[in-house]
């Protein structure tokens, strides 16, 4: 057996490989996949020398823990955590030579969500689709982790990362999301559409991969009944028979029945991946469509 490996000792809450993401398949039913937090995936790879391309561990609120069978050079990153190796304090943030046979521990995100682990040549299960991201809708990609899972890793890069520490980004006290209304934003009452992109919502600790919920006022439907099934993207904002909006992220269905009234910039959607309950979220009509 290859010393190129990780054991999992603690596997957390949902610890899940993420890498790129598998876009371009939504015609065969298939989510896009991929890290939540994008730019924080690719901070930790690039603290490592990895490539974009390579594939990280995301965790979730309570971290993980898992022990090396050879020397590696890893960076934690996402959000703020406190990183131990076989108990002593070790850097958040900054690449870090691990030893064989260590056990380092992610612990639980201080703020924040949504941690990141890269390793020097990447978790390299097997791919399905060009990806080896978990989709928790679809099934698709490695199972989350569990306690004494064995993950491969790829050979190490050539060269190490010209940076020790990058900046990262702190988790959001108040969530700002840009959108454009549209396409079913006429299903919905005038005055629903104002108080979806004028009153306050928080994020419900019901929230996840698939789609961050949110609690808030009720939207009042103008148009009753259904929608046939019809595409949807990522960053859609669909509601369902609630009233409250549901941000669709990346392991979102493909389709979908209930009425979207705008789509997030996808320029914002990282910052929901550090969210945590309760935080306040404000919808922002930057522009129409058409």
């Amino acid at each position: 057996m290859t010393d190129r490996a990780l054991a999992v000792v603690r596997a957390g809450a949902l610890t899940t490989v993420q890498d790129l993401g598998r876009p371009g398949h939504a015609h065969l039913g298939v989510p896009r996949s991929g890290a939540l937090d994008a730019p924080a995936a690719a901070l930790v790879n690039r603290l490592v020398g990895n490539s974009p391309e390579a594939a990280v561990l995301e965790t979730t609120l309570n971290g993980c823990a898992v022990r090396t069978r050879s020397t590696l050079t890893v960076a934690v990153g996402g959000a703020p955590c406190a990183v131990t190796v076989d108990g002593r304090p070790a850097p958040w943030g900054a690449a870090l030579r691990v030893p064989g046979g260590a056990l380092l521990d992610i612990g639980p995100a201080r703020s924040g969500v949504r941690s990141y682990l890269a390793v020097s040549g990447g978790v390299a299960v097997e791919p399905v689709l060009g990806s080896r991201s978990t989709d928790l809708l679809s099934g698709l990609g490695p199972a989350p982790l569990a306690d004494a899972t064995v993950l491969p890793l790829g050979p190490p890069p050539r060269a190490h990362a010209r940076v020790d520490v990058v900046p990262h980004p702190a988790p959001p006290t108040e969530l700002v999301l840009r959108v454009t209304l549209g396409p079913r934003d006429d299903w919905f009452t005038t005055a629903a559409v104002r108080t979806f992109t004028t009153r306050a919502y928080t994020v419900s600790t019901a929230s996840n991969r698939i789609g961050l919920r949110t609690e808030g006022p009720a939207l009042e439907r103008a148009v009753p009944g259904e929608l046939p099934s019809e595409g949807m993207v990522l960053g859609a904002v669909q509601v369902p028979p609630d009233g409250r909006p549901v941000v669709f992220l990346a392991d979102h269905p493909t389709t979908g029945g209930y009425p979207v009234i705008a789509v997030v910039h996808a320029a914002d959607l990282p910052a929901t991946a550090q969210a945590a309950p309760g935080t306040p979220v404000r919808f922002v009509a930057v522009r129409r469509r058409g």
